[in-house]
């Protein structure tokens, strides 16, 4: 009779320790990639959100009267204000209320505020025609998605 040395024991441990570690790895992995599309979603839907306050602001300034809200330039430089240094909170900033039927919630609303550009002088390529003077606008967006870590700014530049 021969004595059982366990052999198949330890390689079925190990098999199993093995499996075991390909079942972890492919768990998160999944979770990875879900929370990957997750923030996609939420991304995406910032981006609608604000994308569809431009379209507002854009809106706005095609009407016959400019909007009483727009934000003049400042005096010294004749800059505007930058988008980057802008206080979301004050008066002067517009929330867009999106409509019931986008099909999505966010986390707040997308908001938008309008900045004036000093006069400039455009171009003409006829000859002794005056240079026409241009009204320069920059909307800029600013919109949270599903989460407010997914924050998604447009501008866009507005000729009236």
């Amino acid at each position: 009779m021969h004595g059982q040395s366990g052999a198949a024991l330890v390689i079925a441990l190990v098999f199993l320790l093995l499996m075991t570690l390909v079942g972890v790895t492919a768990m998160q992995s999944t979770t990875l990639q879900e929370r990957m599309a997750g923030n996609l979603r939420d991304r995406d839907m910032a981006l609608q959100a604000a994308e569809s306050a431009l379209r507002e602001g854009e809106w706005q300034l095609q009407q016959a009267t400019v909007p009483a809200f727009v934000i003049e330039p400042v005096s010294g430089g004749g800059r505007a204000t930058t988008w980057n240094a802008f206080d979301w909170d004050q008066a002067d900033v517009r929330t867009h209320v999106l409509p019931t039927t986008a099909g999505f919630s966010v986390a707040e609303s997308p908001r938008y505020v309008i900045e004036r550009f000093p006069p400039t002088v455009g171009d003409t390529l006829a000859a002794d025609e005056p240079l026409p003077e241009l009204e320069l606008y920059r909307v800029t967006t600013r919109a949270v998605g599903g989460s407010a870590e997914a924050v998604v700014i447009l501008q866009t530049t507005f000729r009236r």
